[in-house]
């Protein structure tokens, strides 16, 4: 009797069905065919088409903005598959959503990033696959393993290859101090000083730059930061680091959410030269100084590896 061989099967939700796409070809592979939809009352459900019984199953799904829409339908996703008897199911979340809950900042704040992570894990997934954590000990929360990948490595290969910039020109900037760790990997791997920004929060997207660590002066300062949100903190950094004497700014940002007007704040911002973000969430239309770096070849890579049982840490070199 001929039973079918288990293979690694790549699916995608709604959320960044492009990058789906993008990863699919860099892993010489079709994308599963699946179908989730809405019923008329808002409610999601999801067509599997093919047989998953006894394959391993990458599911790619950001959990951007919308991020309930997104989170709930990757839990009902994982839940198919489940009842399907997938022999395995990864997540891939480009994107986390909630990342920023991630501890009690005052009294009676929920920790949601672990409520997430409870969601997730009860509802079936045996690895998740992500990119550049908003905290680090998110990864602590999952009794699965995690694979936090880092979009250092990409940022890095891109101002390499580029011929516009020269190591001696440049200075990698920390917006804040909870990201220097971040920025400072980033400046490692480029060889460049790094200055850092000290920044208050007085409340929830409200940013105040109190003052410049290090030296930008005549530089053109690379502000490298995880997530652009409602840009105002990156429009206030730029404007004190030109104010400090740096010839250029340009802005690396792994996530761009772009909530309410940022794109428009941060493309009339004349401090901000550039700004260079991922594919980890899809975007509209964007305005020329905004930038597009894909991170399709770094998750088919971590896939890829997973799936062989290969090391994944390579990938942080």
């Amino acid at each position: 009797m001929n039973y079918e061989r288990n293979e690694m099967k790549l699916f995608s939700g709604s959320a960044n069905y492009p990058l789906a796409e993008r990863i699919a070809e860099y892993l010489g592979i079709g994308l599963g065919h699946c179908d989730p939809f809405r019923f008329s009352d808002g409610e999601i459900n999801i067509k599997i088409d093919e047989t998953v019984r006894g394959h391993d199953v990458f599911i790619i799904q950001p959990t951007s903005p919308p991020v309930n829409e997104n989170l709930m339908e990757l839990l009902v996703m994982i839940d198919a598959f489940r009842r399907a008897s997938a022999r395995t199911i990864a997540a891939v979340i480009p994107y986390y959503g909630y990342a920023r809950q991630d501890r009690k900042a005052r009294g009676r704040d929920p920790i949601t990033a672990k409520l997430v992570a409870n969601l997730l894990t009860v509802a079936g997934i045996s690895r998740i696959i992500t990119l550049d954590l908003h905290a680090e000990q998110i990864q602590g929360f999952f009794d699965i393993p995690v694979d936090n990948l880092l979009s250092v490595p990409v940022f890095a290969s891109h101002f390499q290859k580029d011929g516009a910039y020269h190591a001696e020109e440049l200075v990698a900037v920390s917006p804040d101090i909870g990201g220097v760790k971040r920025a400072s990997r980033f400046a490692e791997k480029l060889g460049l000083p790094l200055a850092i920004m000290d920044k208050r929060r007085p409340k929830d997207n409200i940013a105040e730059v109190v003052r410049l660590i290090g030296d930008v002066a005549g530089k053109t300062a690379l502000v490298f930061d995880d997530i652009i949100d409602t840009g105002r903190s990156l429009v206030e950094a730029a404007r004190m680091i030109t104010t400090k004497g740096a010839r250029r700014v340009i802005a690396c940002s792994t996530h761009g959410v772009f909530s309410s007007d940022a794109v428009e704040r941060v493309q009339k911002a004349p401090e901000i030269e550039a700004v260079l973000i991922t594919d980890s969430i899809r975007q509209k239309t964007l305005p020329d100084k905004f930038q597009i770096i894909s991170v399709a070849k770094l998750l088919g890579e971590a896939i890829m590896r997973v799936r062989k049982n290969l090391s994944v840490s390579i990938l942080f070199r």
